[in-house]
């Protein structure tokens, strides 16, 4: 599979986020998960990225269990900051240098690791310094706990100012199709400062493989009360949808495949990181990695589907908080 680097270290170009396999879209099989797991191993997907406050650390412990014996084969990116009540989506913020050293060592002994690849501030609190932050996170990489030191979510101008304190070895941010936030500012600011660009719900949270229709989401689903899922915004977003399958059929793709290898041709520093529970989507995200898009096929896509077409926040108030600090 092709390679590419995060923090100096070699990963699959397409790695696979893991946080629906414990919450946020619908019900969850740890044996299902499990399995679309070890075959994303087999078919060479090398990073997995997760956070402590995914199904309340369940996500981490899931992982931990498919780590077992891939050690130095497997490149492991995990977040700590949002801290939440088991089943609650509401949250606050912790980036206090002994939260952070806490949440350190509990997801090393949740993912059954002597070190994490790469450890991000999952999102930016207004109440710590980011020099603490960074400070407490420099040092847990001299004691051989963390590898890379990542951000999550945050300004061109924090991104900036962050690589001036440590070095950054990453940044991930939503970007797809109808996410082009990155476009404005950080992604210069990641090649500035030489940070890799993780690209998290490269797909739309699902929206851009065509399959949300006005169908009412499970109640156990996050994206039944994001604005961007709300019945009149749906709506009006289904032309992306339509404009990404026309241009998908001239390719002889699916639309999941197309928004992918856009995001691939975006530079060499973008690695997506789509999430899913089972093995057929798995299969259908690493086919992008065979599509070959060439200069008029982004033009079109580009003129097809330009920056600022999805109507509606990307989140709801409640998991705004800490966005692009």
């Amino acid at each position: 599979m092709e390679q590419r680097k995060a923090g100096g270290i070699a990963v699959s170009a397409l790695g696979l986020g893991c946080m629906g396999m414990s919450e946020f879209y619908g019900a969850t099989d740890d044996a299902q998960s499990l399995a679309t797991l070890e075959e994303a191993f087999d078919l060479g997907v090398t990073l997995f990225d997760t956070a402590d406050t995914y199904g309340a650390g369940h996500n981490e412990s899931l992982l931990g269990r498919f780590l077992r014996g891939k050690q130095g084969r497997a490149v492991v990116s995990s977040k700590f900051g949002i801290v939440r009540e088991a089943g609650s989506y509401a949250r606050r913020i912790d980036n206090r240098p002994d939260y952070i050293r806490q949440a350190c060592e509990a997801s090393l002994q949740r993912l059954g690791v002597e070190r994490i690849d790469l450890y991000f501030i999952h999102r930016l609190s207004r109440d710590t310094p980011l020099e603490e932050a960074l400070e407490a996170l420099l040092r847990l990489r001299e004691q051989g706990k963390i590898g890379g030191i990542g951000l999550s979510e945050v300004s061109a101008a924090t991104l900036r100012r962050a690589a001036a304190l440590a070095p950054i070895a990453a940044v991930q941010s939503e970007y797809s199709l109808w996410t082009r936030d990155p476009e404005q500012e950080v992604l210069q600011a990641c090649r500035d400062t030489g940070a890799s660009f993780f690209a998290y719900s490269p797909l739309g949270r699902g929206f851009l493989t065509g399959s949300i229709d006005r169908t009412p989401l499970d109640s156990q689903d996050a994206r039944s009360f994001n604005p961007r899922f709300s019945v009149a915004n749906l709506d009006a977003n289904q032309r992306i949808v339509a404009a990404l399958r026309a241009l998908a059929a001239d390719k002889a793709c699916t639309p999941a495949q197309l928004a992918l290898a856009w995001l691939l041709a975006q530079g060499g520093d973008i690695i997506p990181i789509p999430g899913t529970k089972r093995s057929a989507y798995l299969r259908e995200n690493l086919g992008a990695l065979e599509l070959r898009l060439t200069d008029a096929d982004l033009a079109r896509i580009g003129a097809a589907l330009p920056p600022g077409m999805a109507v509606g926040e990307r989140y709801s108030e409640e998991g705004m908080k800490g966005l692009n600090m």
